[in-house]
């Protein structure tokens, strides 16, 4: 098979992770000034936002979750218009009624962020169905984690889909915890990749930290689903360094285990893995981050400068 990750992609891979990593850093340390209401973010899970949505083609859709900043920047989600968005101003892309729980994007392809844990598993069969029927070659990827994974609601949607033989891409971005509980005390099998067999879908485990990794089997897997019209899981196997919700002290988290992680450091490894390889220079990495830095710089600007939505605002896009 022809090398799916080229080194310009590896680089491109790179750059958006490390736009997330800024963006997010950015938002707490305004979350921490009291400049931005509290957020999920995804510190440490770059790899399988970057690696999994790049995969993606311009039809696809999305249904993401609570740590969605990473799946909407890796869509081309521009920096500013998400914070404005968190930021509850009115130059958000859902004109500052969602918060960072509940943005779509619709000219992205983001059909919603699902802050029920599970809500986005329950839309996934629903939405796959609506483009069989339009027919649309789109393959409708869902993102959840390992919580959502040990709800009921994983099970009867992977179940109609493999009956309805569907084409939904399952992303179980398995990050070691679920909110405050580490998973090992919720669920006796190493790898939710392992559960869907019994239904007759293919699971397969990829580490999470390892971008090309990643956008290879998602990429793979994409194009599997868009020829079958079968669903099939990724489970990207990470770790949030960040707690549940901001501000989240983790003082629940082995500080051992925190540490193991860290050395595992998606951006870091595949940095090094291009320095290696003699595709990138340390003056062309700096180069990067002063344009991911100078993006977010710009998209704080923008946000805070955004004004709030107008209480006339109130009933506008409301159906029900």
């Amino acid at each position: 098979m022809a090398q799916i990750v080229t080194n310009a992609h590896a680089e491109s891979l790179l750059e958006c992770m490390m736009l997330i990593r800024a963006f997010e850093e950015q938002n707490r340390a305004l979350q921490a000034a009291g400049t931005a209401a509290g957020t999920c973010t995804s510190v440490g899970q770059e790899a399988s936002a970057a690696g999994v949505v790049r995969a993606l083609g311009s039809e696809d859709l999305i249904l993401t979750n609570h740590r969605s900043a990473g799946h909407l920047l890796a869509r081309g989600a521009e920096p500013g218009r998400v914070l404005a968005e968190i930021m509850g101003r009115r130059t958000g892309y859902c004109k500052g009624k969602s918060g960072s729980l509940h943005v779509s994007v619709k000219d992205l392809g983001v059909i919603l962020t699902s802050t029920i844990v599970g809500g986005e598993l329950s839309l996934a069969p629903g939405v796959a169905l609506s483009q069989v029927m339009l027919g649309s070659n789109a393959v409708v990827a869902c993102f959840f984690g390992d919580g959502a994974a040990c709800e009921g609601i994983f099970h009867e949607s992977i179940n109609l889909a493999t009956v309805w033989n569907l084409p939904v891409l399952y992303v179980c971005e398995n990050n070691q915890w679920q909110a405050f509980v580490h998973r090992r005390e919720t669920m006796k099998a190493e790898h939710i990749s392992s559960w869907v067999s019994g239904y007759g879908v293919e699971g397969i485990t990829v580490d999470g930290n390892d971008v090309e990794a990643v956008h290879a089997a998602a990429a793979r897997a994409v194009a599997r689903i868009r020829e079958t019209k079968t669903p099939l899981l990724i489970e990207t196997f990470t770790y949030r360094m960040r707690g549940h919700f901001e501000p989240d002290d983790q003082s629940y988290v082995d500080p051992n285990e925190l540490a193991t992680w860290a050395a595992r450091d998606p951006i870091a490894r595949l940095k090094s893995r291009l320095l290696e390889r003699g595709t990138l220079t340390a003056a062309d990495i700096a180069r990067m981050e002063q344009r991911v830095n100078k993006a977010v710089a710009d998209g704080v600007e923008f946000a805070t400068s955004s004004p709030f939505p107008d209480a006339a605002d109130l009933l506008i896009d409301v159906y029900a």
